[in-house]
């Protein structure tokens, strides 16, 4: 792990990173020493690792809870290079969508794509995180919905230190054969408008969950409509299972 910049601002330290030629970015308390809870966040399609929820929600985590939350760009996104293959298969996508093919399929078959490559590089980001003094080996939680989640569920189905995860905005069809490992606490976000994923293929993903402890927030609204409420939910899970 290189970093590459650091920044303090208002008792939250910023740090850049790459690993491995990921680019990631690791928030901590000011000053912070010992072993703390870790959040690794799963930013969205189209976004990075510095995306406004992912930042804003970073720094409650780190204010509120005094956990550490790490964020890295997957692959096509952010500071990563163009990826030709998975830029080709999007172009595809969007001309079959056009044609009059249903999204939610493409879109399942792609994050089963990307999370080949996105399960070993977030567990080698984790390997490494908890490394640090400043991070040591706590209790790890996992958010991320849309694309985050997409990943999320093949990541927190193989990684074991996970503890809790939230997660939102997919599909069964994204994460069939994944979900059924999941035991872990999980708070699971559904829009009941959603034009990207349909609400049926939302419901039936909560449902496969093997978790006995599971909750289904569901909220009207589009897919980005998410309600400013839910972060603070969110807090409230994390510190209920991590600290």
């Amino acid at each position: 792990m290189r970093f590459t910049s650091q920044t303090s601002l208002d008792g939250v330290l910023e740090q850049l990173f790459t690993l491995d030629e990921v680019p990631g970015v690791l928030w901590t308390p000011e000053g912070a020493t010992g072993t703390r809870p870790l959040v690794l966040m799963g930013h969205g399609g189209g976004q990075h690792k510095k995306a406004p929820d992912i930042l804003a929600l970073a720094r409650r985590i780190v204010t509120e809870c005094g956990f550490s939350a790490v964020a890295v760009d997957v692959p096509g996104h952010g500071d990563r290079p163009v990826d030709e293959e998975y830029d080709r298969i999007a172009t595809e996508n969007q001309a079959r969508v056009a044609a009059g093919e249903e999204l939610a399929p493409l879109i399942a078959g792609f994050q089963a794509l990307v999370a080949r490559r996105t399960v070993p590089e977030w567990r080698a980001v984790l390997d490494a995180v908890q490394r640090l003094e400043h991070v040591g080996a706590g209790p790890v939680g996992y958010w991320g919905v849309s694309l985050g989640c997409g990943l999320g569920v093949p990541f927190v189905a193989a990684e074991p230190r996970v503890r809790a995860a939230v997660l939102g905005l997919g599909g069964a069809s994204a994460s069939a054969a994944d979900a059924p490992r999941i035991t872990v606490p999980v708070e699971f976000l559904l829009q009941w408008d959603d034009e990207r994923v349909p609400r049926a293929q939302g419901l039936a993903l909560f449902d496969a969950l093997a978790s006995a402890e599971k909750t289904l927030h569901a909220n009207v609204g589009r897919h980005g409509e998410i309600p400013a409420f839910e972060p603070d939910s969110t807090l409230r899970f994390f510190t209920r299972h991590l600290a």
